[in-house]
């Protein structure tokens, strides 16, 4: 069961975007989810994480004052609020579940990933 991100596209610098993360057939609620990014030619990077609870968040150097990572309770999607983008957020980002039990950092730290999502900051 992978899960699926949404919400990309493209945007001016200083603009912003709300991605979702939803997953089919399995509920998130007991997980914590992770946002991560891929730019072109680049390794895959933390971006975000929050708790099962959503009580904790946890955020990259390069997002924290800009990005909002949330959960609604009782909905199995998880946001991720970017605002003030830069040309440098451009790539595609991913969500997925937590592997541990704790909401880690490390690619390592996490499954069913899905495809992407585009995000495109132009200059």
């Amino acid at each position: 069961v992978q899960l699926q991100a949404y919400g990309g596209g493209l945007v001016q610098t200083g603009g912003s975007l709300r991605l979702s993360c939803t997953a089919s057939r399995r509920t998130l609620s007991n997980n914590a989810v992770g946002w991560f990014r891929q730019a072109p030619g680049k390794e895959r990077e933390f971006v975000a994480t929050i708790s099962w609870s959503g009580d904790s968040t946890y955020y990259a150097d390069s997002v924290k004052g800009r990005f909002t990572i949330s959960r609604e309770k009782g909905k199995n999607t998880v946001y991720l609020q970017m605002n003030s983008l830069k040309p440098e957020d451009t790539a595609v980002y991913y969500c997925a579940a937590s592997i541990r039990s704790y909401a880690g950092t490390r690619t390592t730290d996490f499954g069913s990933w899905g495809q992407g999502t585009l995000v495109t900051v132009s200059s």
